[in-house]
């Protein structure tokens, strides 16, 4: 370790809690900031995690902590994938090491983690809602000295819920301030000179008493009311867009506006948070970063130092694992299925919510410009936009990551499937995902899609299943079709096969048996054949019979029969909640047709599964071979 490494370390060791943070003079904090990006870039690159958002917001954090008295004031952060810094800050600089690792630190902030960690992160666009809320509540408790801040990144923004809180906030009386994280959508446009002397104007302590003291005058008047405050206000806001030559939709909000300014500048962060603090009303301070900074690989890397994997922490070089020979990644075969499919069906068009890389949409993307779609943060736009293309003609196939998904609902009940629009929803990282958490898993799609009529859902066992339901979904008059597939890596290195109709609610039998009945949905049946193989090479006489369901809407009632009239006893898995799911179904089913068979339903408890690699998860929740195993031996 240099000695530049050691001297930074020794400084974080000392710095154990904001509290400690805030004795520093504050010529010493771009030091502490040098340190904690030496800490993050050192750590994730051996055990990896998200990366450029992190380093983005090293000075952010670090002003944060040392102007606001956290815990008492709330810090309030959207999605999460920039908290490292305020991780390594709040007492959590010896377990860092175990971040995202089974039983070790959450990978996003958590309540449950931290006193400092004030509200549940990972899905984006829910801080000024959260952080609204806790200033009304600590109003009401008479806590009138807490200070509340919602930190939000440029794409978070996007969302649909980051501007239902903005709209609340701006109708509520609130001191909310409002960090908006500008890494990559420009929201204002640069103009010089002026723009700084509004800015360091509208931060100057005279300006702000004397305009204080006016607004009192005038209140005591009699002039000033609530609806002449912020008639005043706009006008205010007008005259600086005159000047300006901008507006931005903040101050037409009546929610008073400053910046931009340098988010990696922390000693002006700090004079300009310690002005504002205390300011009344709603406020957003608008910042510039750079995702990455500090570190130059990163810095000009794009989306692949997102969450980069191993690195090499001195060159940036990525390490990457031999693939040779392995299967490909569920989402690779649906990007390229998706632009073969396209290919030959110009009524096909592609749906994403800003994960164009991450679920492979970018392949068509690239080859099909004016046919795929980035919508941004918004997966209820998404789908509600889906349906209003196939309205009219078109094919949208919508592809969103499951856990997201549960935000579209209500759009996909009420704008796709009560018209039974041909819409194909494709849901990527189904079942549990790893070292994202709970907040990422995708367990809950079966059961919640389940109850929705006109709804077809299906989730194929491997590479050559998922292309042969791609096909059978832009089939004309297929209605809304769901497919699930997981995150990584399939079972088929030989992936391109010809693509066939699926008959609709048809599932397959693998292997006959005479014992039990395993039905499996999913990628999990790969396991099972496993488990099976394992199960009668060590107990003989044993007969297992393996059956891939495909469709859990429709189910395949004949198979069923076949099943309830054969086998003695019945074990169902899926990768998802067992509440509402496969071995749900299928009991119902037996019950509705007067069918007694036990049946042993495995997959996900009824409680939040943590974080860890599949395998830890899979055995935790008695889903892999040995779990499969275990229930199908005598």
């Amino acid at each position: 370790m240099s000695e530049t490494s050691t001297l930074s370390s020794d400084l974080l060791q000392r710095i154990q809690q904001p509290a400690y943070l805030r004795q520093l003079p504050l010529e010493q904090l771009p030091e502490v900031c040098q340190a904690l990006r030496q800490e993050i870039i050192k750590e994730l690159a051996g055990n990896p995690g998200h990366f450029a958002s992190s380093l983005g917001v090293v000075e952010l954090t670090v002003a944060l902590h040392y102007v606001y008295q956290t815990p008492y004031d709330r810090l309030v952060w959207d999605v999460g994938h920039q908290a490292y810094a305020h991780k390594l800050l709040t007492g959590r600089l010896e377990a860092f090491a175990t971040n995202r690792r089974f039983h070790g630190l959450r990978p996003f902030p958590s309540p449950a983690e931290s006193e400092y960690d004030s509200f549940t992160c990972g899905h984006a666009s829910n801080s000024i809602s959260a952080a609204l809320g806790m200033a009304l509540a600590a109003k009401a408790k008479g806590e009138n000295d807490r200070h509340v801040v919602a930190i939000i990144g440029d794409g978070a923004m996007s969302g649909g819920l980051a501007f239902e809180g903005l709209n609340n906030a701006a109708n509520t009386p609130n001191d909310v301030l409002i960090i908006l994280n500008d890494n990559n959508m420009s929201i204002d446009h640069s103009v010089g000179g002026m723009n700084n002397l509004l800015h360091h104007l509208q931060l100057n302590p005279t300006y702000n008493r004397i305009r204080y003291k006016a607004s009192r005058k005038l209140l005591s008047w009699g002039f000033l009311n609530e609806e002449r405050k912020k008639s005043i206000l706009r006008f205010n806001n007008s005259l600086k867009s005159l000047l300006t030559r901008q507006q931005n939709m903040f101050e037409g909000m009546d929610i008073r506006y400053f910046g931009p300014t340098d988010g990696h500048d922390v000693i002006e962060l700090v004079r300009t948070l310690r002005v504002i603090k205390d300011m009344q009303g709603p406020k957003l301070l608008h910042i510039h970063t750079i995702k990455g900074k500090g570190f130059e690989p990163a810095e000009h890397g794009g989306a692949v130092w997102h969450a980069p994997g191993k690195f090499d922490p001195l060159t940036g070089e990525l390490i990457k694992t031999d693939e040779a020979g392995l299967p490909p990644k569920f989402q690779n075969v649906f990007g390229h299925t998706l632009l073969e499919l396209a290919r030959k069906n110009d009524r096909i068009v592609g749906v994403t919510p800003a994960m164009p890389t991450g679920c492979s949409m970018n392949i068509m993307m690239e080859a099909m410009p004016d046919r795929a779609y980035d919508v941004g943060i918004a997966e209820g736009h998404a789908v509600t936009f889906s349906g209003g293309m196939a309205k009219d003609g078109l094919i949208p196939f919508c592809n969103i990551y499951s856990s997201f998904a549960q935000r579209a609902y209500d759009n996909l009940i009420h704008d796709v499937c009560i018209a039974r629009l041909n819409v194909v929803l494709c849901l990527d990282r189904a079942g549990l995902v790893g070292e994202d958490g709970p907040t990422h898993h995708g367990a809950f799609d079966l059961a919640f899609l389940r109850p929705i009529p006109n709804l077809t859902i299906a989730s194929p066992m491997d590479e050559h299943e998922l292309r042969h339901l791609m096909y059978t979904a832009q089939l004309a008059d297929k209605g809304p079709f769901a497919i699930r597939y997981p995150r990584g890596r399939g079972s088929q290195p030989d992936w391109e096969c010809e693509m066939h109709e699926v008959k609709v609610g048809k599932g397959r039998k693998l292997k006959d048996g005479r014992d039990i009945a395993l039905l499996t949905i999913g990628p999990l049946g790969v396991t099972a054949q496993q488990a099976i193989r394992e199960a009668e090479s060590e107990h003989p006489g044993l007969s297992v019979a393996h059956y891939d369901m495909r469709f859990l809407k429709p189910l395949d009632e004949s198979l069923l029969t076949e099943v309830a009239a054969r086998f003695k006893r019945i074990v169902t898995l899926e990768d998802g909640v067992r509440t509402g799911g496969l071995g749900s179904a299928v009991l119902e089913w037996l019950s509705d047709h007067g069918c007694s068979t036990p049946v042993v339903r495995l997959g996900l408890p009824d409680e939040f599964v943590e974080h860890g690699s599949l395998k830890e998860l899979h055995a935790l929740c008695g889903i892999d071979v040995a779990g499969i195993k275990y229930q199908l031996t005598p």
